[in-house]
C-alpha cells in the first residue's frame, strides 16, 4: 500500500514539513511494511516558501532587505540552480505576521523588500521566478516594488511619493523607463489563493484592507488612491489590468504582477503541486492524506485540501482530510473530490492546547485510519 501524505501548514502549530512528517510517523507505528511519500504543500500564503524547499530541495538563501515599515530585516527566498528559478515568497519581506497589531498601517506599508528580493534573484542568474503573495501587511498595489525595481513614483511636483498605499492619491507620473531591464526576459508566475479585482467592493481594500489595520475611513482613502495608481499604469502600459481576477492579491500585488512583470496569475495550490511534481508522487497510490489548520466553506477558493482533492480524485484515489478545525461549510469539500474529513482534537480542549499537541494528535488521527484500513485490506 501507498500513501502520499501532503498537508499545508497548521497556522502558529506546524509547518507543512513537520506536519507530514507527524502523520507518517503515526503511520509507521502500526504499518511499517506501508510506503508513505511525503509531499508538503502550501498554496502560496505563509509557509509557502519552507514546503517548496522541501519538495524540490531548491537552495535557502538570504537577503537584507526593507520590511513593511521600511525597517532593515534579512527575509529569505529559495534558489533552484539547476532549473535558474527563484521562490519569492512576499509574507518573507512584507508580511503581516512580522508585525504586532499595533504596528499594522494599511495606509503606509511597504512592498519594497519584495522587490529588493527580485533583484537579489535577478543577480543570482534567475530565468524564472515563482512570486507568491500570501500573507501580506501592504496595500500600496505593488508600488514599493515597483520603486525597488527601478520604476518612478512622483507627485505632480516631480518629487518621490512617500511609501505606502495612501500616498499613491497623490501620483502624478510614473515613469517605469528605468525599470531593470532583465525583466523582460523574467518568466514570472504568481501564486494566488483569492480571485478579487483591484477596486471596489470586493477589492484588495475593501476585503484585506481592515485585516491590515485600514478603518473604514481608510479602506475609501485607499481604494481611491489605488485607482489614481491604476488610472497612472494603464496610461504608460496601455491597457488596464484593475479587473483581472486576482489583481486584489496582496494588497493589490496582483496588479503589479501582471501589469508590470508580465505575470501569469495562477491557484496558488496549483503552481506549488506543478513545482513538487505532485502529480507523478500519485502513481500507484491507494490513498492520500492532506489537511490544514481549517478546513470550512472558504477552502474551495484554492486552499491545498480542495486543490490536492481535486486532483487526487481525478485519478480515482480517495483523499482524507485532517483538519485542526472544521468549520461551517466544510462539507461542501465533499463536492470536490474529499472522500472524508477529521477534525483533530480526541476532546474538549482549548486553543493553546490544540497548538501545542499538533503534532501528536495528527500522529493519533494518521494511525487511527491506517488501522482502519489494515483491518479492512484483503
Amino acid at each position: 500500500m501507498k500513501i502520499v501524505i501532503c498537508p499545508d501548514s497548521f497556522k502558529d502549530a506546524l509547518p507543512a514539513e513537520a506536519a507530514a512528517h507527524a502523520m507518517a510517523c503515526g503511520i509507521r507505528r502500526i504499518a511499517a511494511d506501508i510506503e508513505t511519500v511525503e509531499c508538503p504543500l502550501a498554496d502560496g500564503g505563509e509557509g509557502s516558501l519552507d514546503a517548496l524547499l522541501a519538495a524540490t530541495g531548491a537552495e535557502r538563501c538570504s537577503t537584507r532587505v526593507h520590511d513593511a515599515l521600511g525597517r532593515p530585516t534579512t527575509a529569505a527566498w529559495g534558489w533552484h540552480a539547476a532549473s535558474r528559478t527563484a521562490y519569492v515568497e512576499l509574507a518573507e519581506a512584507s508580511g503581516l505576521q512580522q508585525l504586532t497589531p499595533n504596528e499594522r498601517t494599511a495606509l503606509h506599508s511597504t512592498t519594497l523588500g519584495v522587490g529588493e528580493l527580485i533583484l537579489a534573484a535577478l543577480d543570482a542568474g534567475a530565468t524564472k521566478l515563482l512570486l507568491m503573495l500570501g500573507g501580506s501587511a501592504t496595500n500600496d498595489g505593488g508600488a514599493g516594488m515597483l520603486s525597488a525595481l527601478g520604476a518612478r513614483l512622483l507627485d505632480a511636483s516631480g518629487q518621490p511619493l512617500a511609501p505606502g498605499g495612501a500616498a499613491l492619491a497623490e501620483l502624478g507620473e510614473l515613469d517605469i523607463s528605468g525599470l531593470d531591464p532583465r525583466l523582460t526576459t523574467l518568466a514570472v508566475e504568481t501564486a494566488v489563493d483569492v480571485d478579487n479585482p483591484l477596486l471596489g467592493e470586493r477589492g484588495a481594500t475593501a476585503v484585506f484592507g481592515p485585516q491590515k489595520g485600514a478603518s473604514s475611513e481608510d479602506v475609501q482613502r485607499l481604494d481611491t488612491a489605488l485607482a489614481r495608481f491604476a488610472d497612472c499604469a494603464a496610461e504608460a502600459l496601455g491597457e488596464d489590468h484593475r479587473d483581472l481576477p486576482g489583481a486584489g492579491a496582496a494588497g493589490g500585488m496582483g496588479f503589479a504582477a501582471r501589469a508590470f512583470l508580465g505575470a501569469r496569475l495562477r491557484p496558488g495550490i496549483e503552481l506549488i503541486m506543478a513545482q513538487a511534481g505532485f502529480e507523478a508522487l500519485l502513481e500507484g497510490a491507494d490513498l492520500v492524506i492532506t489537511g490544514e489548520g481549517q478546513l470550512d466553506g472558504q477552502s474551495l477558493a484554492g486552499k491545498t485540501p480542495v486543490g490536492v482533492s481535486r486532483t487526487a480524485s481525478a485519478k480515482g484515489i480517495p483523499v482524507i482530510v485532517l483538519a485542526g478545525r472544521l468549520a461551517p461549510g466544510w462539507q461542501a469539500a465533499f463536492d470536490e473530490g474529499v472522500t472524508a474529513a477529521f477534525a483533530l482534537a480526541d476532546g474538549p480542549m482549548a486553543l493553546e492546547e490544540a497548538l501545542e499537541r499538533c503534532a501528536e494528535l495528527l500522529a493519533d488521527r494518521a494511525e487511527s485510519l491506517v488501522r482502519l484500513l489494515v483491518k479492512t485490506r484483503p
